[in-house]
């Protein structure tokens, strides 16, 4: 089954990315394996899958270990300042800056290993009070603040959309912060260079490639429904 819903999701993006004229190489599938046993990990990973997300630092530490070293792991939840040193060194980029002191904590953390940690804004896009991420409004103060790091490098904005039956409503946010980015580039400030998007959830991944998304986070589509019973 896994391998099936994995297949259709791949065959989705191929259509989404040809609608609009843009390479597969374009787009990265980060599977979003949170709650789930290594065994599902395993077989989506056998299947060629090598990008997976995880919202929590407890579940990347748990499963590093017991999965292949090539596994590029992505933290994708809220990330508190004092947990940042239990995934620095596990993780190729955290998608969830959403403030200027837990940037500066990843800072302080990737110095203590020598290493550059690649990161994206999270940006609260519609404004919704029970999501994390900056607004639209202090997205660039937060990008001018951070660009002193000098140990990350921020590598583009992330948005949770809206939860909606039809994902076209959620094709304007989409296209909102893809224009932010845009308008951020622009400003050529250090040390930021935005061309990552983190959009499109299993709903309505489809449209935010459609709108220029170039990172999907898709854990439904792929694992089925989540099971929080076992945690």
């Amino acid at each position: 089954m896994l391998k099936q819903n994995l297949e259709n999701v791949e065959s989705a993006i191929q259509a989404a990315c040809a609608r609009s004229s843009r390479a597969r190489t374009d787009v990265t599938l980060i599977a979003v394996s949170k709650t789930k046993p290594i065994e599902m990990l395993r077989e989506i990973y056998d299947a060629g899958v090598r990008d997976f997300g995880e919202n929590k630092v407890q579940e990347i530490c748990d499963k590093y270990d017991k999965l292949p070293s090539d596994i590029r792991w992505h933290m994708i939840g809220h990330l508190q300042r004092n947990k940042v040193k239990y995934i620095i060194d596990k993780v190729c980029m955290i998608h969830s800056v959403d403030s200027y002191r837990l940037a500066e904590e990843i800072n302080i953390q990737a110095k203590k290993h020598q290493l550059v940690m690649p990161v994206l804004l999270e940006i609260n896009i519609a404004g919704e009070q029970t999501k994390f991420g900056v607004s639209k409004a202090d997205a660039l103060l937060l990008a001018e603040e951070v660009s002193h790091l000098d140990s990350i490098r921020v590598k583009g904005l992330m948005a949770v959309a809206p939860y909606v039956e039809d994902p076209e409503e959620n094709r304007k946010y989409f296209q909102e912060i893809r224009q932010l980015a845009v308008d951020i580039q622009r400003k050529n400030i250090d040390n930021i260079d935005i061309h990552a998007l983190s959009i499109g959830m299993t709903g309505d991944y489809a449209v935010a490639i459609e709108e220029g998304a170039t990172m999907v986070r898709v854990g439904t589509g792929i694992f089925g429904e989540r099971d929080y019973s076992k945690k």
